[in-house]
């Protein structure tokens, strides 16, 4: 089962995997496409649209946080040739899971968003890359852009209007790398799925070298909720600098892992609550608040943060795409490392020698310390790769494999020592069985 609270009307609440409340008349009947219908009758100006969404101050919920409105701004709308929006659905770091929820059981608000999206940069043209390892996603997108499509809501000249905008799904193969902007605009095109140099940056040369304006697809999901409702509104039902609800994707060691819409700003020990609390009635080790290239924090940190961009960075973390990790007190924090180690050494595309390389070597470094092969300079050997790889790659992923190194080591450095010293794991393996749902990192 998955979770959403009645926080927006426009999404269904109660989700299961049997319901049918995705198809149009029910998003209909909950007030979708009212929106739209409205900018296209009322000739709703670019400008007073755009102004809307940045009042809101939708930060973008793929990861980076980047306003929303802003980032619209930026499409040089004057341009005379086609411009083009497009949908980052590869939804494929571990611990993710909410973008392929939103295109399961409410795939019209992201069609809507995109449509809103469109007519607000004058581009005329939408795609929606959709991560390579969820076809029954891709299927239900499509089922969902023939209904839009005979019901007049896609193709020219929208109901009856002067604006035409076509929609259509890609389907990746799922290649992380592909969920970085400019390495899906090249998956997007028919070419091997790696980064771009940056500038150019996709505002000015995007998708076959146009204009475009990437978002995810929560963002693109939350739009029409903020136009029924007004962007001062939705800022209201969050915090300053962090704009209304956010889908958080909770996994690990807590008794209901599923998908949770809070306001931003929301204590971390609610979520905890909503989630059903930790799973056995254990304690509360650890957590990553963000996907698994966020840095990892503690319990002591963690019940003391709430859930919003800011206070997550004051943490020193990162809120990320919202995907929480729930680690309990049966989890070696070097078996975790090791894990998430492996992830980005086999995802890394290989463009950029620091991180083809590194990434190598951070995995093969905590996998010698996990099974008691470990090197007393190791823990400072890992810090050196690290430092050799931050900022010296065209995109985030050599960072992405930084980061959870260097928090686990800072806040669990006892245990890699541990490791190191008896060539054992602190933690009996029998606890450590009890517990091992953590290491598959997915969904109920």
């Amino acid at each position: 089962m998955a979770l959403i609270s009645a926080l927006n009307p426009l999404l269904t609440t109660g989700w299961s995997r049997g319901d049918d409340g995705w198809r149009l008349a029910d998003y209909e009947a909950r007030g979708g496409y009212v929106q739209l219908r409205r900018l296209l009758n009322d000739k709703v100006s670019q400008d007073d649209l755009i102004a809307e969404v940045k009042k809101s101050v939708l930060r973008g919920r793929g990861g980076a946080g980047f306003p929303t409105g802003l980032k619209w701004s930026f499409m040089p709308r004057a341009f005379p040739g086609d411009k083009y929006v497009v949908c980052n659905s590869d939804e494929g770091e571990p611990g993710t899971f909410k973008d392929r929820d939103l295109m399961r059981f409410d795939p019209h608000s992201v069609i809507e968003g995109m449509i809103i999206a469109g007519y607000a940069m004058g581009a005329g043209r939408g795609y929606n890359y959709i991560h390579g390892e969820i076809f029954d996603i891709y299927e239900r997108f499509e089922e969902a852009l023939d209904e839009a499509r005979s019901a007049g809501l896609l193709g020219q000249k929208i109901l009856g209007s002067e604006f035409s905008f076509e929609l259509f799904a890609h389907h990746g193969y799922g290649a992380y790398i592909c969920g970085e902007e400019t390495g899906l605009l090249e998956s997007l095109e028919g070419k091997k799925g790696q980064p771009r140099y940056k500038p150019p940056f996709p505002a000015s040369y995007g998708l076959y070298g146009k204009p475009t304006t990437i978002n995810n697809t929560e963002t693109f999901a939350a739009i029409p909720f903020i136009l029924a409702i007004g962007g001062e509104k939705f800022l209201g039902m969050g915090k300053p600098n962090n704009g209304g609800t956010k889908l958080f994707s909770v996994s690990g060691h807590v008794n209901r892992p599923g998908n949770y819409e809070i306001p931003l700003g929301t204590p971390f020990s609610t979520l905890l609550d909503m989630a059903g609390g930790m799973r056995g009635g254990r304690k509360l080790k650890a957590v990553i608040p963000g996907g698994s290239s966020a840095p990892v924090l503690p319990a002591e940190i963690m019940m003391n943060t709430t859930m919003d961009y800011d206070s997550i960075a004051k943490a020193g973390s990162m809120l990320g795409s919202g995907a929480v990790i729930v680690m309990d007190e049966t989890v070696c924090m070097v078996k975790a490392l090791e894990r998430l180690s492996y992830f980005y050494f086999e995802e890394s595309c290989g463009q950029c020698t620091p991180c083809r390389e590194g990434t190598g070597w951070l995995y093969r470094v905590v996998h010698r310390i996990e099974h008691g092969e470990g090197r007393p300079e190791d823990l400072d050997q890992l810090n050196r790769v690290t430092d050799n790889i931050m900022g010296r790659t065209i995109c985030a992923l050599g960072d992405a494999a930084s980061l959870p190194v260097r928090s686990f080591i800072n806040h669990f450095k006892s245990e890699f020592e541990y490791h190191i010293e008896n060539k054992k794991c602190l933690i009996d393996p029998a606890v450590q069985r009890a517990g091992s749902g953590f290491f598959k990192m997915e969904s109920a």
